[in-house]
Protein backbone atom coordinates (compact mmCIF):
# COMPACT_ATOMS: atom_id res chain seq x y z
CA UNK A 1 0.00 0.00 0.00
CA UNK A 2 0.95 3.40 -0.99
CA UNK A 3 1.68 6.06 2.22
CA UNK A 4 3.01 8.66 0.16
CA UNK A 5 1.82 11.91 0.60
CA UNK A 6 0.29 14.38 -2.17
CA UNK A 7 2.00 17.10 -3.06
CA UNK A 8 -1.16 18.94 -1.86
CA UNK A 9 -0.85 17.68 1.60
CA UNK A 10 2.83 18.44 1.65
CA UNK A 11 2.00 21.83 0.84
CA UNK A 12 -1.19 21.82 3.42
CA UNK A 13 1.67 20.42 6.38
CA UNK A 14 4.01 22.98 5.49
CA UNK A 15 1.87 25.82 5.86
CA UNK A 16 0.18 24.40 9.15
CA UNK A 17 3.62 24.18 10.29
CA UNK A 18 4.76 27.80 9.10
CA UNK A 19 1.83 28.97 11.32
CA UNK A 20 2.68 26.71 14.43
CA UNK A 21 6.50 27.84 14.30
CA UNK A 22 5.23 31.58 13.57
CA UNK A 23 2.22 32.25 15.54
CA UNK A 24 2.21 29.39 18.18
CA UNK A 25 5.69 29.14 19.42
CA UNK A 26 6.18 27.77 23.64
CA UNK A 27 6.18 31.64 24.92
CA UNK A 28 3.13 32.66 23.28
CA UNK A 29 1.77 29.25 23.94
CA UNK A 30 2.59 30.48 27.54
CA UNK A 31 0.80 33.43 27.60
CA UNK A 32 -2.25 31.66 26.14
CA UNK A 33 -2.37 29.69 29.49
CA UNK A 34 -1.90 32.50 31.49
CA UNK A 35 -4.71 33.96 29.86
CA UNK A 36 -7.17 31.19 30.14
CA UNK A 37 -6.28 28.76 27.72
CA UNK A 38 -7.89 29.87 25.10
CA UNK A 39 -6.89 32.50 22.32
CA UNK A 40 -9.02 34.64 19.46
CA UNK A 41 -6.20 35.56 17.95
CA UNK A 42 -5.02 32.10 17.16
CA UNK A 43 -8.53 31.13 16.51
CA UNK A 44 -8.35 33.79 13.85
CA UNK A 45 -4.55 32.65 12.50
CA UNK A 46 -6.73 28.63 12.21
CA UNK A 47 -9.34 30.90 9.82
CA UNK A 48 -6.93 32.57 7.93
CA UNK A 49 -5.12 29.14 6.68
CA UNK A 50 -8.62 27.97 5.46
CA UNK A 51 -8.66 25.14 7.67
CA UNK A 52 -12.00 25.80 9.33
CA UNK A 53 -13.43 25.13 5.70
CA UNK A 54 -11.23 21.82 5.47
CA UNK A 55 -14.21 19.44 5.95
CA UNK A 56 -16.64 21.52 4.68
CA UNK A 57 -18.09 20.22 0.97
CA UNK A 58 -17.38 22.69 -1.37
CA UNK A 59 -21.03 23.08 -2.32
CA UNK A 60 -21.28 25.20 1.59
CA UNK A 61 -17.94 27.38 0.46
CA UNK A 62 -15.28 24.86 1.62
CA UNK A 63 -12.86 22.50 0.49
CA UNK A 64 -14.12 19.48 0.42
CA UNK A 65 -11.23 17.81 1.92
CA UNK A 66 -10.77 14.23 3.51
CA UNK A 67 -9.39 12.58 6.37
CA UNK A 68 -5.99 12.00 5.24
CA UNK A 69 -5.84 15.66 5.08
CA UNK A 70 -7.30 16.40 8.04
CA UNK A 71 -4.66 13.71 9.51
CA UNK A 72 -2.16 16.04 8.25
CA UNK A 73 -3.60 19.18 9.47
CA UNK A 74 -3.59 17.59 12.98
CA UNK A 75 -0.73 15.92 13.15
CA UNK A 76 0.69 19.59 13.02
CA UNK A 77 -1.33 21.17 15.32
CA UNK A 78 0.06 18.31 17.57
CA UNK A 79 3.10 18.89 17.07
CA UNK A 80 2.63 22.96 18.25
CA UNK A 81 0.39 21.45 20.99
CA UNK A 82 -2.03 24.13 19.97
CA UNK A 83 -5.05 24.54 22.51
CA UNK A 84 -7.33 25.80 20.32
CA UNK A 85 -10.58 23.49 19.40
CA UNK A 86 -10.13 22.85 15.55
CA UNK A 87 -10.77 18.98 15.31
CA UNK A 88 -14.26 19.90 17.50
CA UNK A 89 -15.45 23.04 14.88
CA UNK A 90 -13.62 21.87 12.02
CA UNK A 91 -14.20 18.43 11.40
CA UNK A 92 -16.88 17.00 14.25
CA UNK A 93 -19.30 19.90 13.59
CA UNK A 94 -19.43 19.46 9.50
CA UNK A 95 -19.40 15.71 10.37
CA UNK A 96 -23.01 15.75 12.21
CA UNK A 97 -24.36 18.88 10.16
CA UNK A 98 -23.48 16.73 6.86
CA UNK A 99 -26.48 14.55 8.31
CA UNK A 100 -28.81 17.40 9.35
CA UNK A 101 -31.61 19.28 7.17
CA UNK A 102 -30.78 20.34 3.51
CA UNK A 103 -31.89 23.89 5.31
CA UNK A 104 -29.34 24.32 7.94
CA UNK A 105 -26.76 22.69 6.42
CA UNK A 106 -27.21 25.93 4.27
CA UNK A 107 -27.25 27.63 6.94
CA UNK A 108 -24.76 26.25 9.44
CA UNK A 109 -21.80 24.99 7.17
CA UNK A 110 -20.86 28.23 5.25
CA UNK A 111 -20.85 30.14 8.51
CA UNK A 112 -17.91 27.10 9.94
CA UNK A 113 -15.67 27.81 6.79
CA UNK A 114 -15.80 31.02 6.90
CA UNK A 115 -15.02 30.60 10.67
CA UNK A 116 -18.42 32.92 11.44
CA UNK A 117 -19.52 30.30 13.86
CA UNK A 118 -17.22 27.97 16.17
CA UNK A 119 -19.81 25.20 16.52
CA UNK A 120 -18.75 22.30 19.58
CA UNK A 121 -19.54 19.11 20.37
CA UNK A 122 -21.40 18.80 24.13
CA UNK A 123 -21.81 15.04 24.79
CA UNK A 124 -20.57 13.91 27.78
CA UNK A 125 -22.31 13.49 31.06
CA UNK A 126 -21.41 12.38 34.57
CA UNK A 127 -21.62 8.98 35.70
CA UNK A 128 -21.51 8.08 31.48
CA UNK A 129 -18.24 6.27 31.58
CA UNK A 130 -17.68 7.23 28.26
CA UNK A 131 -21.13 5.33 27.07
CA UNK A 132 -22.90 7.49 24.31
CA UNK A 133 -25.83 6.02 24.84
CA UNK A 134 -26.05 6.85 28.32
CA UNK A 135 -28.07 10.70 27.63
CA UNK A 136 -29.79 12.00 30.73
CA UNK A 137 -30.55 15.47 29.19
CA UNK A 138 -33.98 15.20 27.89
CA UNK A 139 -35.83 17.39 24.93
CA UNK A 140 -39.51 18.27 25.29
CA UNK A 141 -41.36 19.93 22.74
CA UNK A 142 -37.90 21.21 21.44
CA UNK A 143 -36.45 22.21 24.82
CA UNK A 144 -33.44 20.97 26.13
CA UNK A 145 -32.64 20.56 29.94
CA UNK A 146 -29.88 18.49 31.18
CA UNK A 147 -26.04 19.57 31.84
CA UNK A 148 -22.69 18.60 29.90
CA UNK A 149 -19.20 18.49 31.02
CA UNK A 150 -16.08 18.97 29.54
CA UNK A 151 -16.99 20.80 26.38
CA UNK A 152 -14.36 22.25 24.46
CA UNK A 153 -13.90 26.23 24.82
CA UNK A 154 -17.37 26.05 26.25
CA UNK A 155 -17.25 30.02 27.05
CA UNK A 156 -15.92 30.62 23.43
CA UNK A 157 -18.59 28.51 20.81
CA UNK A 158 -21.09 30.10 19.43
CA UNK A 159 -23.58 26.74 19.60
CA UNK A 160 -23.50 23.84 20.24
CA UNK A 161 -24.54 19.70 19.61
CA UNK A 162 -25.87 18.21 22.13
CA UNK A 163 -27.75 14.86 22.23
CA UNK A 164 -31.13 14.84 24.16
CA UNK A 165 -32.91 11.80 24.85
CA UNK A 166 -36.61 11.80 23.53
CA UNK A 167 -39.16 8.61 24.19
CA UNK A 168 -38.45 7.02 21.54
CA UNK A 169 -34.61 7.36 21.31
CA UNK A 170 -31.61 9.48 21.01
CA UNK A 171 -31.57 12.59 19.11
CA UNK A 172 -28.78 15.00 18.06
CA UNK A 173 -29.86 19.25 18.58
CA UNK A 174 -28.03 22.06 17.70
CA UNK A 175 -28.06 25.13 20.47
CA UNK A 176 -27.19 28.54 20.45
CA UNK A 177 -25.12 30.07 22.89
CA UNK A 178 -27.72 33.08 22.95
CA UNK A 179 -30.78 31.52 23.62
CA UNK A 180 -32.55 31.64 27.05
CA UNK A 181 -31.75 28.90 29.26
CA UNK A 182 -28.32 28.09 28.12
CA UNK A 183 -25.11 29.61 30.43
CA UNK A 184 -21.63 28.05 30.82
CA UNK A 185 -19.56 27.50 33.85
CA UNK A 186 -15.72 27.39 32.48
CA UNK A 187 -13.01 25.56 33.71
CA UNK A 188 -8.88 24.76 32.86
CA UNK A 189 -7.64 21.25 32.04
CA UNK A 190 -4.48 19.84 32.80
CA UNK A 191 -2.78 20.47 29.88
CA UNK A 192 -3.67 24.28 30.02
CA UNK A 193 -6.72 23.83 27.60
CA UNK A 194 -10.19 25.32 28.04
CA UNK A 195 -13.27 23.65 28.56
CA UNK A 196 -16.59 23.97 30.54
CA UNK A 197 -19.94 22.82 31.45
CA UNK A 198 -22.80 23.68 29.66
CA UNK A 199 -26.40 24.01 31.86
CA UNK A 200 -29.48 23.67 29.79
CA UNK A 201 -32.24 24.67 31.42
CA UNK A 202 -35.29 24.35 28.98
CA UNK A 203 -33.70 26.17 26.13
CA UNK A 204 -34.50 26.16 22.73
CA UNK A 205 -32.76 23.71 20.27
CA UNK A 206 -32.89 22.93 16.56
CA UNK A 207 -33.30 19.31 15.49
CA UNK A 208 -30.48 18.16 13.48
CA UNK A 209 -30.83 14.62 13.35
CA UNK A 210 -33.90 12.27 14.77
CA UNK A 211 -34.07 9.71 17.19
CA UNK A 212 -33.58 7.18 14.17
CA UNK A 213 -30.24 7.87 13.41
CA UNK A 214 -29.01 9.81 16.47
CA UNK A 215 -26.74 7.89 18.27
CA UNK A 216 -25.59 6.18 14.81
CA UNK A 217 -24.29 10.24 13.34
CA UNK A 218 -23.22 10.85 17.43
CA UNK A 219 -20.93 7.42 17.01
CA UNK A 220 -19.46 8.86 14.12
CA UNK A 221 -18.66 12.50 15.25
CA UNK A 222 -16.67 10.60 18.18
CA UNK A 223 -14.64 8.37 15.83
CA UNK A 224 -13.98 11.55 13.52
CA UNK A 225 -12.89 13.21 16.89
CA UNK A 226 -10.48 10.07 17.99
CA UNK A 227 -9.17 9.66 14.28
CA UNK A 228 -8.16 13.15 14.79
CA UNK A 229 -6.97 12.86 18.23
CA UNK A 230 -4.52 9.82 16.79
CA UNK A 231 -3.19 12.16 14.64
CA UNK A 232 -2.67 14.75 17.39
CA UNK A 233 -0.87 12.40 19.76
CA UNK A 234 1.56 11.21 16.78
CA UNK A 235 2.14 14.32 16.30
CA UNK A 236 2.90 15.57 19.92
CA UNK A 237 4.94 12.47 20.32
CA UNK A 238 7.45 12.69 17.88
CA UNK A 239 8.22 16.24 18.41
CA UNK A 240 8.38 15.38 22.86
CA UNK A 241 10.98 12.74 20.89
CA UNK A 242 12.78 14.64 19.34
CA UNK A 243 13.18 17.16 22.39
CA UNK A 244 14.26 14.19 24.26
CA UNK A 245 16.79 13.19 21.99
CA UNK A 246 18.27 16.94 21.75
CA UNK A 247 18.25 16.93 25.71
CA UNK A 248 20.07 13.64 25.38
CA UNK A 249 22.96 14.78 22.71
CA UNK A 250 23.49 17.71 25.13
CA UNK A 251 23.45 17.03 28.62
CA UNK A 252 26.48 15.07 29.68
CA UNK A 253 27.51 12.59 32.95
CA UNK A 254 30.83 11.81 33.83
CA UNK A 255 32.24 13.69 31.10
CA UNK A 256 30.21 12.41 28.19
CA UNK A 257 26.79 12.67 26.75
CA UNK A 258 24.19 10.28 28.13
CA UNK A 259 22.92 9.47 24.93
CA UNK A 260 26.21 6.94 24.67
CA UNK A 261 24.33 5.36 27.74
CA UNK A 262 23.59 2.14 26.09
CA UNK A 263 20.66 1.21 29.02
CA UNK A 264 19.33 4.82 28.08
CA UNK A 265 19.46 4.46 23.70
CA UNK A 266 17.64 1.00 24.75
CA UNK A 267 14.92 3.14 26.34
CA UNK A 268 14.90 5.90 23.50
CA UNK A 269 14.54 2.55 20.92
CA UNK A 270 11.58 1.20 22.83
CA UNK A 271 10.16 4.86 22.73
CA UNK A 272 10.25 5.11 19.03
CA UNK A 273 8.81 1.19 18.25
CA UNK A 274 6.14 2.88 20.15
CA UNK A 275 5.75 5.88 18.66
CA UNK A 276 5.55 3.86 14.84
CA UNK A 277 3.12 1.55 16.58
CA UNK A 278 1.24 4.97 16.98
CA UNK A 279 1.90 6.31 13.44
CA UNK A 280 0.54 2.59 11.90
CA UNK A 281 -2.28 3.23 13.99
CA UNK A 282 -3.47 6.28 13.37
CA UNK A 283 -3.11 5.80 9.61
CA UNK A 284 -5.36 2.95 9.94
CA UNK A 285 -8.24 4.81 11.79
CA UNK A 286 -8.30 7.99 9.17
CA UNK A 287 -8.36 5.46 6.40
CA UNK A 288 -11.12 3.34 8.24
CA UNK A 289 -12.90 6.82 8.56
CA UNK A 290 -15.52 5.52 5.35
CA UNK A 291 -16.33 1.89 6.19
CA UNK A 292 -19.00 0.63 7.58
CA UNK A 293 -20.11 1.50 10.89
CA UNK A 294 -19.00 -2.11 12.77
CA UNK A 295 -15.74 -1.90 11.04
CA UNK A 296 -15.13 1.74 11.71
CA UNK A 297 -16.29 1.28 15.40
CA UNK A 298 -14.05 -1.71 15.80
CA UNK A 299 -10.78 0.17 13.97
CA UNK A 300 -11.09 3.39 16.03
CA UNK A 301 -11.33 1.52 19.30
CA UNK A 302 -8.44 -0.53 18.45
CA UNK A 303 -6.51 2.75 17.31
CA UNK A 304 -7.63 4.93 20.22
CA UNK A 305 -6.57 1.89 22.11
CA UNK A 306 -2.72 1.31 20.94
CA UNK A 307 -2.61 5.62 20.97
CA UNK A 308 -3.16 5.47 24.43
CA UNK A 309 -1.01 2.68 25.38
CA UNK A 310 1.84 4.80 23.29
CA UNK A 311 0.72 8.01 24.63
CA UNK A 312 1.43 6.73 28.02
CA UNK A 313 4.88 5.11 27.49
CA UNK A 314 6.27 7.83 25.55
CA UNK A 315 5.06 10.74 28.04
CA UNK A 316 6.48 8.73 31.05
CA UNK A 317 9.30 7.55 29.03
CA UNK A 318 10.72 11.16 27.85
CA UNK A 319 9.76 13.00 31.04
CA UNK A 320 12.52 10.60 33.30
CA UNK A 321 15.01 10.53 30.45
CA UNK A 322 15.01 14.10 31.12
CA UNK A 323 15.28 13.95 34.75
CA UNK A 324 14.10 16.64 37.25
CA UNK A 325 13.65 19.31 34.67
CA UNK A 326 10.82 16.86 32.82
CA UNK A 327 8.67 17.98 34.97
CA UNK A 328 8.95 21.71 35.70
CA UNK A 329 6.40 24.19 33.80
CA UNK A 330 9.28 26.45 32.40
CA UNK A 331 10.59 23.62 30.49
CA UNK A 332 8.88 22.63 27.09
CA UNK A 333 8.72 18.63 27.30
CA UNK A 334 6.71 18.61 30.51
CA UNK A 335 3.60 20.60 28.55
CA UNK A 336 3.61 17.33 25.71
CA UNK A 337 3.67 14.97 28.73
CA UNK A 338 0.33 17.24 29.63
CA UNK A 339 -1.18 16.58 26.71
CA UNK A 340 -0.37 13.63 26.08
CA UNK A 341 -2.15 12.62 29.63
CA UNK A 342 -5.04 14.57 28.86
CA UNK A 343 -5.72 12.69 25.42
CA UNK A 344 -5.32 9.72 26.80
CA UNK A 345 -8.22 10.44 28.47
CA UNK A 346 -10.81 11.42 25.90
CA UNK A 347 -13.26 10.40 23.70
CA UNK A 348 -12.53 6.70 25.79
CA UNK A 349 -10.00 5.91 27.75
CA UNK A 350 -7.39 3.02 27.77
CA UNK A 351 -9.47 0.81 29.83
CA UNK A 352 -12.88 1.55 27.88
CA UNK A 353 -11.26 1.45 24.51
CA UNK A 354 -10.19 -2.11 25.82
CA UNK A 355 -13.84 -3.06 26.37
CA UNK A 356 -15.00 -2.27 23.12
CA UNK A 357 -12.35 -3.67 20.92
CA UNK A 358 -13.27 -6.83 23.08
CA UNK A 359 -16.54 -6.29 22.97
CA UNK A 360 -15.82 -6.79 18.74
CA UNK A 361 -13.81 -9.51 19.11
CA UNK A 362 -16.58 -11.57 17.00
CA UNK A 363 -14.27 -13.26 14.44
CA UNK A 364 -12.84 -16.50 15.30
CA UNK A 365 -9.42 -17.51 14.29
CA UNK A 366 -10.36 -21.07 12.42
CA UNK A 367 -9.03 -23.02 16.25
CA UNK A 368 -13.10 -23.03 17.54
CA UNK A 369 -14.54 -23.36 14.19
Amino acid sequence: MDFDFTEDQDSLRDAVARWVAKDYDFAQRQSIVRAGGFSRQAWDGLVGLGLLGLAVPEAHGGLGFGAIDAMVVMEELGRGIVMEPFAQAGLIAPAVLKHAYEALQALWLPRIAAGEAMVVLAHQERAARYSLSHVSTTAVDGKLTGVKNLVAAADQADAFIVPARQPDGIALYLVERGVAGVSTRAYGLQDGSRAGDLILNGANATLLVGPAQGLAVLELAVDVGIAALCAEGVGAMEKLVAITADYMNQRKQFGVAISSFQALRHRMADVKMQLELARSMSYFASLKLNEAAPARRRALAQAKLQLGQSMRFVGQQCTQLHGGIGVTDEYISSHYFKRLTVMELQFGDSLHQLGEVSARMTDQAGVFA
